[in-house]
């Protein structure tokens, strides 16, 4: 009976808080080169309860998209916050950490819903963006690896 009783008032702790440091992984320089079509993603090293990114796509010599972006300590857990070239800024919320891996959800917002990040066992770094698009799910995959200069 005790322990019915240690389990259940165990369960009802308060969880331990997402810290900015669940996502220091991400920390540095991640490129993608596709044809004439390369993305670098870059995110400063956790301090202040902050993470700041920015990415940057250039095709044909032209700087086509850019993001700004911010990972943040906000009310007990993590949320991302991007602002992308031409919209308006969005706000996800974390939705599940383990190591080496970040979900981030916002069902309010039209596309994406979800964002993703997880490490790869070779170092490099796989973003997934889901949602629906259109009326139909949608998801795309983008890998990166760590920036060589």
């Amino acid at each position: 009976m005790m322990l019915m009783f240690l389990a259940a008032w165990i369960s009802v702790l308060p969880q331990p808080a997402a810290a900015i440091d669940q996502a220091s992984w991400l920390s540095g320089c991640w490129s993608r080169q596709t044809g004439d079509r390369s993305t670098e993603e870059h995110w400063m090293k956790p301090g202040g309860g902050t993470m700041l990114g920015m990415s940057r796509t250039i095709a044909k010599g032209r700087t086509i998209e850019y993001e700004f972006l911010r990972i943040v300590e906000q009310n007990g857990t993590l949320a991302y916050v991007a602002l992308p070239s031409g919209q308006k800024e969005a706000t996800f919320t974390l939705a599940a950490a383990k190591p080496g891996e970040l979900a981030f959800e916002n069902p309010r917002h039209d596309f994406p819903t979800r964002i993703l990040y997880q490490r790869q066992p070779d170092g490099s770094l796989k973003a997934r963006i889901e949602g629906t698009m259109n009326g139909q799910p949608r998801g795309i995959d983008v890998s990166m690896a760590r920036c060589t200069s």
